[in-house]
């Protein structure tokens, strides 16, 4: 009865310990978790779309619709015109017509 009554508390003991050696090791696994990469940079749309409108016929029509790109894409790509290859949101963004939206 006694032998019974001292394993039964060893068996109890040994299960606590190895809980809370798999608890601590759990804690430890949560604290060294790689944190997510932070967001890029906001880019200043304003003057990304001064410098790609700067030659367009029509410069508030440019402007407005490069600002609207740039706000959803974080991204204009260089130059004037083209190099859409750089901006891959930003060339990809149609019209109701299916026309680029992107100046």
């Amino acid at each position: 009865m006694a032998l019974s009554r001292l394993c039964m508390a060893l068996l109890l003991l040994s299960l606590l310990l190895i809980h809370q050696a798999e608890s601590d090791y759990m804690v430890i696994q949560l604290n060294t978790a790689e944190a997510p990469p932070p967001p890029p940079p906001h880019i200043d749309c304003d003057g990304a779309c001064d410098a790609r409108c700067q030659l367009s016929s029509r410069p508030h029509l440019c402007k407005r619709a490069c600002g609207t790109c740039c706000a959803r894409c974080n991204c204009v790509p260089p130059g004037t015109s083209g190099n859409y290859d750089a901006c891959p949101c930003y060339a990809n963004m149609t019209t109701r017509g299916s026309r680029h939206k992107c100046p």
